[in-house]
């Protein structure tokens, strides 16, 4: 199986979640310890980041790595824009959610 990465759309996923969170480059470049302009390169694509950059970036914007990386996944803007709206919710009911769904996943296939 072959995955090729849009870096074009790995950028702006992380260009619309630095905005969300209301920071600039050079802020995010200073949380990361990243350049303003490496972060600029990314968020354009015209660079590939590090795995290391990638774990930085997504920790600093409160964001998975999955969420920033699969987007060809059928599901993964589904999910994200649920974990968008459970990031403002009760943190009790959060994992109680969480718990709940996660039974329902492993029963799947009986459904």
């Amino acid at each position: 199986m072959s995955f090729e990465v849009d870096y074009g759309a790995l950028g702006a996923r992380i260009r619309t979640a630095r905005e969300n969170r209301h920071l600039t480059q050079e802020q995010l470049s200073e949380i990361c310890s990243l350049s303003a302009a490496h972060i600029g390169h990314i968020e354009r694509g015209t660079r590939t980041p590090s795995v290391e950059a990638l774990c930085a970036i997504s920790s600093a914007l409160g964001v998975s790595l999955d969420s920033l990386l699969l987007d060809s996944f059928d599901g993964a803007d589904r999910l994200s824009h649920l974990t968008a709206a459970l990031r403002t919710k009760d943190p009790e009911k959060v994992r109680r959610f969480v718990t709940m769904v996660s039974a329902m996943a492993e029963k799947i296939d009986e459904m």
